[in-house]
């Protein structure tokens, strides 16, 4: 892929807490424009992933650059810099609780820009009319179903038109209907304002419908990489288990753990 064309690259990348491998040797390619999911199973370094891209841990190994610069060799106000330039939508949404909806859109403008009150005030209806909550700007969240809570943190991640978009489970929670209509807003804000954008996820379906491109992570690895079509197909049986939601396979369900019967016959011993 030439250089100009991918806005994320990753090479040969490890993270570790103290002797804890959380990642290892993860390659990514992230292309501009483009909607990637990065999928696997809990606790495989999905969301680990995401604070590495965005400067908040440190690579103990490897190499990671957002647009053309190594983000662990940035200094800090470079750093803050990119920060401007990527909007992040958190696991459960993270509005501040008591400030109105509005306000939670307007606080990155506020921040960040010296824009007057007035053109604030049209850019946080626009971003809120595009979420489909336009009405709802004088509300608490407390006021909002889980639903509405989510759209509104979608409406703040893109305050700032970023060029990366992250989003840290944006399914989690949700009915049917609203996981339906997030995801159709991911795919249109990611088409409408042509930003790269970041899904991490283990919602399947969902996001294989939405994605152009998957990288699948197990065991803090990735073990497969392709579009949609190619990870449903895919022979790998720890990506066949968790894309068709088998019990039976590599991933286990149970914690490493010695044998039940073995242990309740210590226990018993030792009363």
């Amino acid at each position: 892929m030439p250089f100009d064309d991918r806005l994320i690259h990753i090479d040969k990348l490890d993270f570790s807490y103290d002797d804890r491998v959380i990642l290892r040797d993860v390659s990514m390619e992230i292309p501009r424009g483009k909607l990637v999911a990065i999928m696997g199973n809990s606790g495989c370094g999905k969301t680990t992933l995401l604070r590495l891209i965005g400067g908040q841990l440190k690579p103990t190994g490897g190499f990671l650059s957002v647009d053309g610069q190594s983000v662990p060799d940035m200094p800090l106000s470079n750093l803050y810099a990119l920060r401007r330039r990527i909007g992040m939508l958190f696991q459960f949404g993270a509005l501040f609780t008591d400030i109105s909806v509005f306000d939670n859109v307007a606080y990155p403008i506020r921040e960040h820009t010296r824009l007057p009150e007035e053109i604030i005030y049209d850019l946080v209806l626009m971003k809120l009319n595009a979420v489909g909550l336009r009405g709802a700007q004088g509300l608490m969240p407390s006021e909002l179903s889980g639903g509405m809570a989510r759209r509104v943190a979608l409406a703040r991640a893109v305050a700032l038109d970023p060029s990366l978009i992250m989003y840290d489970e944006p399914f989690t929670g949700l009915d049917p209907i609203s996981m339906g209509v997030i995801g159709q807003l991911i795919r249109k804000l990611n088409d409408a304002l042509g930003a790269t954008t970041l899904l991490v996820t283990h919602d399947v379906q969902e996001a294989l419908d939405l994605v152009d491109y998957v990288y699948f992570m197990s065991g803090g690895e990735v073990v497969a990489h392709g579009t949609p079509d190619e990870i449903r197909k895919a022979s790998d049986p720890v990506v066949h288990q968790f894309v068709h939601g088998e019990a039976d396979g590599p991933l286990r369900f149970h914690f490493p753990a010695p044998p039940f019967g073995a242990e309740l016959m210590r226990e018993r011993a030792n009363a």
